[in-house]
């Protein structure tokens, strides 16, 4: 059903932060350092903005030569990071601001190395588990050259505490965007490819899914491109990545309503996450790949900070082990 309430926010001011990237990616803002840290898939490469410095730092992993779709802080453990490389789960040590990472240690293989899927994104559920999904190869066309990928080759994982990996859903496109409710009752899911975004029972002490539900249709609601990344404020709200729509839109995953569309002025916003002191700010990474090359346009790629949004996130759930 097409969603008729739409309330416009007028206020809200968009700040270019970075320089561009390729696949700018997984924005995870860590309360402790009071950092953004975020990744550039296509490079290999971890992302660090300092938010007192206004500064960016990033480091290659393995010299760039498989691509890195996540980066979350294990908690109580300063300087260490869980990461994904290619299929696997790593932890990793690293300063924040160094062009190195240092103790690599691979601790799961999701999927067989060998295979043509990657890991795209992840996140930490309230318990300290890691999330994350796997998604096809990218197809191109030889006649037209239009670009897209593999069908139902994704799923989606859950990495245990005893390093037990268990499949949670399969069949996916593009795996993507995860949030949680506070209540942990709830866990909002998107694969990009159907466009849609989708809500599950959830269990928050075995991580069982159940009760599958469409939230929020792409197609019904004509909204251009697809889902990608996504967060949640303290009010329940969602916000949702819009890429190939310059945008990020907000969503009341109760009701369906389209609340608000936020613009970013890139074509391919890929995330979303709540940061700064007071949680009042929203970070968006953008991505410069699939888009046609314009002299003069350096947006695309960019990770963007936007404030006066009249709403403030959650504390991001950190990897525990």
């Amino acid at each position: 059903m097409l969603s008729l309430r739409l309330v416009m926010t007028t206020m809200y001011k968009v700040e270019k932060i970075s320089k561009p990237l390729t696949l700018g990616e997984g924005p995870h803002w860590d309360v402790e350092t009071q950092c953004l840290y975020y990744v550039d898939i296509k490079s290999g490469s971890i992302h660090c903005y300092n938010r007192e410095l206004n500064k960016n730092y990033s480091a290659v992993v393995g010299e760039g030569k498989k691509p890195v779709s996540l980066i979350i802080p294990v908690e109580g453990q300063s300087n260490r990071y869980m990461i994904s490389v290619k299929n696997d789960v790593a932890l990793v040590t690293w300063d924040g601001a160094s062009t190195d990472v240092t103790d690599l240690e691979v601790i799961a293989s999701l999927e067989p190395a060998d295979n043509t899927n990657r890991l795209n994104d992840g996140k930490a559920d309230p318990k300290g588990r890691l999330w994350a999904g796997t998604m096809g190869r990218q197809i191109i066309d030889e006649v037209t050259q239009e670009k897209t990928y593999e069908l139902e080759k994704g799923s989606l994982y859950l990495l245990y505490k005893d390093k037990t990996v268990k499949k949670q859903l399969t069949k996916l496109g593009i795996a993507n965007g995860l949030a949680w409710t506070v209540d942990k009752k709830k866990m909002y899911y998107i694969d990009s490819m159907k466009k849609r975004v989708d809500s599950y029972d959830y269990d928050d002490d075995t991580g069982n899914l159940s009760n599958e539900k469409v939230v929020f249709d792409f197609t019904k609601n004509e909204i251009p491109g697809f889902p990608d990344g996504m967060t949640m404020d303290a009010e329940g709200k969602l916000y949702v990545a819009n890429y190939g729509g310059s945008q990020v839109l907000k969503i009341d995953p109760e009701s369906g309503d389209l609340l608000d569309k936020i613009v970013i002025p890139a074509l391919n916003v890929t995330s979303v996450a709540f940061g700064g002191t007071n949680l009042d700010e929203l970070y968006v990474t953008t991505a410069s790949a699939d888009k046609p090359t314009v002299e003069g346009e350096e947006n695309d790629g960019c990770l963007f900070r936007v404030t006066s949004i009249n709403a403030k996130g959650l504390p991001a759930h950190n990897i525990i082990i």
